[in-house]
């Protein structure tokens, strides 16, 4: 293959990428606490004996941090947040960092996640809920209180790092530069966080990039159909 077929099977590959990356944002514009991926493209140039060549790669991804709206859902262990801050979560893999905040309790007294991870306190231990408690109230700064007594109060974080948060899953984070409490970040009871997706921006760029793919997929075949016709008129 020539060096125009390898230019664009690198940028075929990286539009790919970003298909499935726009389908998934496309998928989750309605999940809680859900945030808007993009792909970044680079760039790498190179010279050879016949001039610059230019490979096109999209390993970079980028998650859009603004904050979604928040809707009103009357939900006792729902909770938004309004601010930069982020939920502690303790998955398997240990603390995580998450925007989604409807919660539940374990048959444990535990306040947890839908899929039963715990939700952690500000010294990063799991929240233990008084059973049969009347009144369950949560502060603006995190404070759970039962019956007119604080019990816990919830983690809100805010990574070392933002730029450096890794992606595990669609509604976890990890914070490898690590971490830190959060003063600029209310917790609003019985609200949850929109997904901050763009569907109509999310499906015109799905048609963007669906287009610029058939075109590179059009070229090649042309490409090859060139050198076919080539090689017929030299085995002639």
């Amino acid at each position: 293959m020539q060096t125009t077929g390898y230019t664009t099977l690198t940028r075929m590959a990286g539009l790919e990428r970003e298909m499935r990356v726009v389908a998934n944002n496309i998928a989750n514009a309605q999940t809680k606490g859900y945030r808007q991926q993009g792909v970044l493209f680079s760039e790498y140039i190179t010279d050879t004996d016949r001039g610059s060549v230019s490979m096109a790669t999209a390993r970079i991804s980028e998650t859009l941090t603004h904050q979604g709206s928040l809707e009103l859902s009357e939900g006792q262990f729902d909770l938004g947040l309004q601010g930069d801050g982020y939920f502690l979560i303790q998955s398997a893999d240990g603390p995580r960092l998450s925007r989604a905040g409807a919660f539940t309790t374990n048959a444990a007294g535990e306040l947890v996640t839908p899929s039963g991870m715990a939700v952690l306190d500000s010294g990063g231990a799991p929240i233990q809920l008084l059973p049969n408690a009347g009144d369950t109230r949560i502060g603006q700064d995190g404070t759970i209180t039962q019956d007119g007594a604080p019990v816990a109060q919830i983690g809100v974080v805010e990574p070392t790092d933002p730029a450096g948060l890794v992606r595990e899953g669609n509604l976890l984070f990890r914070a490898d530069a690590g971490f830190e409490p959060s003063e600029n970040t209310t917790v609003m009871q019985g609200f949850l966080e929109a997904s901050n997706v763009d569907p109509i921006g999310q499906m015109a760029r799905l048609i963007e990039v669906q287009r610029a793919y058939e075109m590179g997929q059009s070229f090649l075949d042309a490409e090859s159909d060139r050198v076919k016709s080539s090689i017929q008129s030299l085995s002639r």
